[in-house]
């Protein structure tokens, strides 16, 4: 077995939700006056992904993010601490001012495939039964975040298989790298 990190809530193994989980909130990880957020569904299409826009635990190499119906989900404290995080990007990722933690990312694009939907981490619920991670996404991105060098990658995808979350990039494997790479080292993040 590998020993890649890839998240605090996958690390030690993949534990199966419940399917008649009906949702919980979630609180941002400021120590007091936490905002909170309610969501009345479980999520869909849950998920480890490596974008460098997603948030992630400190030390984490991807995130874990599911979605829900945009009506489900409903800020119950402390709004007044949420901001956008870049409001130049396809999903409004609304973090607390104060500790930096993603509370959800909405969709405002009419005509985005996936508006209607908020992406959440459900590992900020106290709650357990969410859906567990199915898949892993954008794996390469993770050389662009820093969460891993190219030399790596065979690594981190073995790592996400015996996890049973199946590794998916847009091109095969190999030419994701390469364009992570170079994106890494025009950022500073690789020599």
């Amino acid at each position: 077995m590998s020993t890649v990190t890839i998240h605090p809530s996958v690390d030690a193994g993949v534990s199966r939700g419940d399917p008649n989980f009906a949702g919980g909130t979630l609180r941002c990880q400021c120590k007091s006056d936490q905002i909170e957020v309610h969501v009345q569904s479980n999520v869909a299409h849950n998920h480890a992904c490596g974008c460098t826009k997603c948030w992630k635990p400190a030390g984490a190499a991807f995130s874990v993010v599911g979605v829900v119906p945009r009506d489900k989900l409903e800020i119950t404290k402390h709004a007044e601490k949420l901001r956008v995080v870049d409001p130049n990007a396809a999903i409004q990722r609304h973090a607390c001012k104060e500790c930096g933690t993603h509370l959800y990312g909405r969709i405002q694009n009419r005509d985005h495939p996936f508006y209607g939907l908020d992406f959440i981490h459900v590992e900020l619920s106290p709650e357990s039964g969410w859906e567990e991670p199915r898949f892993a996404a954008f794996v390469s991105s993770v050389i662009e975040g820093g969460g891993a060098r190219p030399e790596q990658m065979d690594s981190v995808r073995t790592r996400l298989n015996e996890l049973g979350l199946t590794p998916y990039d847009s091109l095969n494997p190999p030419l994701m790298d390469a364009i992570a790479t170079h994106i890494a080292k025009r950022n500073g993040v690789q020599q």
